[in-house]
């Protein structure tokens, strides 16, 4: 059965706080993987205004005003948006954080036609159980021409149904340990409670969707892909062979799209 939109926001409300503080400016997967490859596709100019689509405690909106940028950030957690607020010192007259759910097709519109040259959402659509308001809203809301940016749990290798394994041999005389990742399922779309951090008071919802239904969503109402990218995480000379995504040099844990409207 599909989870309520109550059930889906809930957990985000008992995790915030536990989130922020952990979270903070943002740890290694920020930092590594996902701030460097949303930056470079987001190509942020100064003086652009751009829309922070479920920014949760505000980091990347953060970032993106100390780059230049006017942003416009919410979140459909109202605990998440008061952390957003307290953290933000510097800057503040560039950011407007709201509460909003990305599935609510009036509340995006009310955001404004037109306003944004770009919009960006960080690891956030895997948490919406429908993505439909946001593909059809977007156009709208976006100048011709403009871009969206979003990032994902890579939906082939790192889905709830996919299973980290350290496999071990004998190779020239020697063991060796190498990382795998085992699919079970991916082809269907399906809803399932994860942990995103280790140690978070309690579970979210997840929604997975292969790659056609997720750009074929975007794709219905004018999007194109003009950006790609897949970066794993860098190997470290002597580090011992862990199930964490760290250890997995050759395997993406995270997917980045950029997207573009037509330019009318």
């Amino acid at each position: 059965m599909k989870p309520t939109p109550e059930e889906v926001r809930q957990p985000w409300e008992d995790n915030a706080r536990w989130w922020d503080e952990y979270f903070k400016e943002g740890n290694r997967f920020q930092r590594e993987l996902i701030g460097p490859a949303t930056e470079q596709l987001l190509d942020v100019m100064p003086g652009e205004t751009i829309l922070d689509i479920a920014c949760g405690n505000g980091a990347f909106s953060r970032r993106l005003a100390a780059l230049g940028a006017t942003v416009r950030a919410f979140d459909f957690s109202e605990t998440f948006i008061a952390c957003a607020r307290d953290r933000t010192v510097e800057n503040e007259d560039r950011i407007r954080y709201s509460v909003l759910d990305a599935t609510d097709r009036d509340g995006l519109l009310g955001l404004g036609e037109a306003a944004f040259d770009a919009a960006v959402c960080t690891m956030a659509i895997m948490d919406m159980n429908d993505i439909a308001p946001l593909a059809e809203t977007l156009p709208r809301l976006l100048k011709p021409g403009g871009r969206f940016v979003f990032s994902i749990l890579h939906p082939c290798f790192n889905n709830n149904a996919c299973r980290m394994t350290l496999e071990e041999e004998t190779k020239d005389g020697r063991l060796v340990v190498t990382p795998a990742v085992k699919v079970v399922r991916y082809a269907t779309a399906f809803a399932s409670l994860g942990i995103g951090i280790r140690g978070q008071p309690t579970s979210q919802y997840y929604f997975h969707r292969p790659l056609d239904e997720l750009l074929n969503t975007f794709f219905r109402h004018g999007f194109a892909v003009d950006g790609f990218e897949e970066p794993c995480f860098q190997p470290e000379p002597d580090a011992p062979l862990r199930l964490s995504w760290d250890s997995f040099s050759e395997i993406p844990p995270v997917l980045f799209v950029r997207l573009r409207t037509p330019r009318g």
